[in-house]
């Protein structure tokens, strides 16, 4: 991975009752193998999962500090020595606060520059060292880390407009984990993917029907576009209209592109591909009161069928496994 530190700093917020103290680094972190490793492996994990996007409010202070950081007015350890205090303070507002390890790196990936912030938890695990000795041991949970947010200093730079330099993981249960960071980062959600990816859904289902598809026809462009989206995804490009419909059949000489255009849909110039909406263009999936269902779409009105009036499915021919588990059950009872 070609993955490139520029800097690096850990500071620490400890939970003692219902108080967040902090523990401050005097100095940055040196980017020794380990270190490099560490955030290789940080920014692998980040970049796997889904994320929303977001920008600076107009009044946030990280920002204002940043750029201060960036034009040479403060240096980046004093930087987040401050951003931490700022953390804690807000943190502390609510009553499922927790202590971490609070991370900061700016680093290079493919030309461009980022600075990654994020609070990891410490787990303990069992470890046999040189003399087979067994110990505990504390490592930073990184694979499950969902308190992160990235700037794309590069983009927030260049592109002062845009809506999606800055991007972070979506929180938990309860008032979300997000909002108090994108409290403490002074930023609001900007380009909305899973909207964008939901309306792409609307506009070939529109087109399919404007242009007179039948059944096996339609899911066959659901798949093509399923296809082209998926490798999207997997190079980690993003989905743009034209691109798409290039990869398209053109019906009765209307493009698909053609046709977004002229029916208006809203859509970025290019926007992230969001794997669980874009799952709906080949399956059929839900789950609710202990139940929980997931086939592909071609078996509907084959093999599986919906009654609506009686909220009612069909399910004709169960996979091996399950019927296995029915005929066992069955003669127990």
């Amino acid at each position: 991975m070609s993955l490139d530190i520029d800097q690096i700093v850990v500071h620490q917020l400890i939970k003692h009752e219902d108080n967040l103290t902090l523990m401050l680094r005097d100095s940055l972190l040196a980017p020794t193998h380990d270190v490099n490793l560490m955030l290789e492996e940080l920014h692998r994990v980040y970049s796997a999962k889904n994320k929303a996007y977001g920008l600076f409010n107009e009044e946030s202070e990280l920002c204002e500090a940043l750029r201060d950081c960036r034009k040479g007015q403060q240096d980046f350890l004093a930087f987040t020595r401050a951003a931490t205090g700022r953390l804690r303070d807000e943190l502390g507002k609510y009553p499922f606060a927790e202590g971490g390890i609070v991370l900061f790196a700016q680093y290079r990936y493919l030309a461009v520059e980022y600075l990654l912030i994020s609070v990891l938890n410490s787990q303990s695990s069992m470890r046999v060292n040189e003399e087979l000795e067994i110990s505990t041991t504390h490592y930073l949970d990184i694979n499950h880390a969902d308190i992160v947010a990235r700037i794309d200093l590069t983009e927030w730079e260049t592109q002062p407009d845009s809506t999606r330099y800055l991007t972070f993981l979506r929180g938990r249960v309860g008032r979300k984990v997000a909002d108090f960071f994108m409290d403490f980062l002074g930023a609001s959600q900007g380009l909305d993917t899973k909207a964008q990816n939901r309306t792409l859904l609307q506009a070939v289902d529109d087109y399919c029907e404007e242009v007179s598809l039948d059944k096996q026809s339609r899911q066959d462009y659901r798949q093509q576009v399923h296809q082209y989206c998926s490798e999207q995804l997997k190079s980690g490009d993003d989905i743009t209209i034209t691109e798409l419909s290039h990869q398209l059949p053109a019906v009765n000489e209307q493009s698909f592109a053609g046709f977004t255009e002229q029916k208006g849909y809203e859509f970025e110039e290019s926007f992230p591909a969001d794997r669980t909406t874009l799952r709906q263009l080949t399956k059929f999936s839900g789950s609710g009161g202990g139940l929980t269902l997931n086939f592909d779409a071609l078996l509907l009105n084959e093999r599986i069928f919906w009654d609506p009036t009686t909220d009612t499915l069909t399910i004709k021919g169960t996979p091996p496994n399950l019927r296995d588990q029915l005929q066992r059950r069955l003669k127990e009872s």
